[in-house]
Parts: structure tokens; sequence; C-alpha cells
């Protein structure tokens, strides 16, 4: 229903306009979903147990889509086993200059450069205070756009500090192209600075949250290899493999169309495959000595599979939730309950 009747109304629109539209119905009249949409599976097969926590199903929503806690109960009822707000920054901004979201409908992608829009720390603490504990949710934070590089960590810390008592688990995001300092973010000596100074800060709670390294899908074998021996080193809980891309190879969008978008992080089908041996490199190079979050392309349950079959133990939809819709979570469930009932033959 969704892909026949919906997307093609939804994708003659402009795609923030339509993400807003979308968040608006979604918020106020999320009982239509429960109308018109196939019930959410819930199987205790599905439940796995990664990094202390235990998701109801493998599935998940990428930072990006609920950027201010402003859904995740809404988005719970659609099936997700967990939900990752975020970008959260220290201040509320408003990100790049419009327009800055663009559809590959050729490709089934998405460029975006939307620069961290999100509206800061405390509404997201105040969002969140209103969880109903339906889901396990994940903090993405990051830093403002105008802070200074000597003040990167900062920012990353006072949204640890602040969304503690309120998230299951954080991720540093570190890899997105669309903010300032870019290559700092990613420079292993940097990184090391502030996985110990969140480190630190986590050893000081009651109960300490599980933390997660973002990067991008550009990444070659030797820098893979530092993040390896960095996760190694410094015994972080896991690594999401990945973020958008810069890269601009294979596709199907004219070059005149690309250069007219301009930069921007490319999601959806474009990344599918770096991403899943991305993954399958990490897991063999660590000997699955973490887990892996894999996301990037998974536009059906067979993309979801090759993501767990090269070593993730659990994966997210951000282009493929957009392009397929809510019955895509269903799919992947169902191929996995298949796996399951072969399984236990």
């Amino acid at each position: 229903m969704y892909k026949s009747l919906i997307r093609p109304v939804l994708f003659k629109f402009d795609p923030e306009e339509v993400h807003h539209f979308t968040f608006s119905m979604l918020k106020n009249f999320g009982f239509i979903t429960r109308v018109f949409l196939p019930k959410p599976i819930e199987d205790k097969r599905l439940e796995r147990e990664v990094f202390g926590l235990k998701f109801k199903n493998p599935v998940g929503l990428a930072a990006g889509f609920d950027k201010n806690a402003v859904l995740f109960n809404e988005l719970a009822d659609l099936g997700f086993g967990f939900v990752e707000i975020g970008t959260v920054t220290p201040k509320a901004q408003a990100g790049n200059p419009k327009k800055r979201l663009f559809r590959l409908i050729e490709d089934g992608g998405i460029i975006n450069r939307m620069g961290f829009n999100n509206d800061g720390l405390q509404a997201a603490i105040e969002k969140l205070k209103g969880n109903k504990e339906k889901i396990i949710i994940g903090g993405n934070i990051g830093k403002n756009t105008d802070t200074s590089p000597e003040n990167y960590t900062e920012d990353y810390l006072q949204c640890f500090e602040g969304l503690h008592p309120y998230v299951d688990y954080f991720v540093l995001n570190v890899s997105c192209p669309n903010v300032g300092s870019h290559a700092k973010l990613e420079d292993v000596d940097y990184l090391r600075e502030l996985i110990t100074a969140v480190k630190e800060i986590n050893l000081t709670k009651t109960v300490q949250k599980p933390v997660l390294l973002k990067i991008a899908p550009d990444l070659n074998h030797r820098q893979l290899d530092e993040i390896v021996d960095l996760i190694a080193e410094t015994e972080i809980d896991g690594v999401i493999v990945s973020n958008t891309s810069v890269n601009r190879e294979g596709l199907k969008t004219p070059p005149e169309v690309l250069e007219q978008i301009g930069n921007g992080g490319l999601s959806g089908k474009p990344i599918r495959e770096r991403s899943t041996a991305m993954i399958k490199y990490i897991s063999d190079k660590s000997n699955k000595a973490f887990p892996i979050i894999g996301v990037g392309g998974i536009h059906s349950a067979k993309d979801a599979m090759e993501k767990l079959d090269a070593g993730a133990s659990l994966v997210q939809l951000y282009t493929g939730f957009i392009y397929e819709g809510p019955e895509l979570i269903n799919d992947i469930n169902k191929e996995l309950l298949k796996r399951a009932g072969r399984l236990t033959r």
C-alpha cells in the first residue's frame, strides 16, 4: 500500500517538507497506522541481547529521522526494535541553508547536507521525559557547527552528561560529512582522546551506558585497521557501519544533476555493497570481538540478511524506510523467523 499509493504522492513534493508532514501525521494521527498497516511482528525468537541490552528485534531506525526525540513512542508502534535519536548538539542550530535534501530516485538514494539541524540538548531531554519505555533508545551526539576545535570534546561530553539518564546507549557521530572540521573528527588520535574522555565520565555513573562509534563508508582498509585497533585499545562497546558517503561513483543519476545538487552525504542503495563489505572486513579483522550495527542501503529483507551474515548483530534503516515504507520492518522480521524455523527443525 505504501509503495503503490502513498509514496507516489509524497515523492511529488520537496523531501524536507514531506519529512515534516510525515512527522505531523505520525504524531497526531498515529492510530491510522494501526488500521492500514500490518500489525508489527512480536516473537521471542526475534530478541537479541547486544552490548548488555535486550532488543525485541534487531531492526532499528538510524539517527537523522527523529532528530529531536519527538516520535520514538510512535515509531515503536511501527515495529522497530530500537530508535536512535539525534544527532543532538548542545545548542539548537538551524543547520545548513535549504535546499539541503535530495532524492536520487533512479538510484534509490538520498543526498543530504542537513548540517546537524536540531533543537538542542535541553529540548531533547524534555521530550525524552515522555518516554513510555516501549523501545530501546540510542542517543547520537555531535558538536555544534560553530564550536572551535579545542572545544569539540566538551560538546560531546555535555550531550553525554545531559542524555545519560534518558537513553540506553550512545553513538559518537564523528563521520558525518556535513559538518565543519570533518577531518579532525576522524583523526585516530583525536578519537582516542574523545573516547577516553567519554569513558571517564561513564565510569562515574552508577549505570554505565554502552558507547559506540559511527564511521564513514569511505574509509580504506588501513583506516579500518586503525579503527579496529582503536576499539580494542579503548574497549568501547561497538561500532556502527556506516554513515553517509561523499563518493558519487557508479550512480545512474546524470552528472549534471549531481553537480546541481552539490555536496552532501549519500545514503541508500548506492552504498549498500560498500557498507556490507566494511562490516565483513571489520568483523573478520577483529575476530567478532565487538558488536556491529549495520546500516546503509537496506531496502529489502535480503539486504538486511546480507548485513547480518557479514557480521552485524543489529541493523538500522533510514533511506530504505523512506523508499519502502514501514512494511520493510515486518519483511525483515518475517525472514528472520523463517531462518529461525529452519534452524529449529
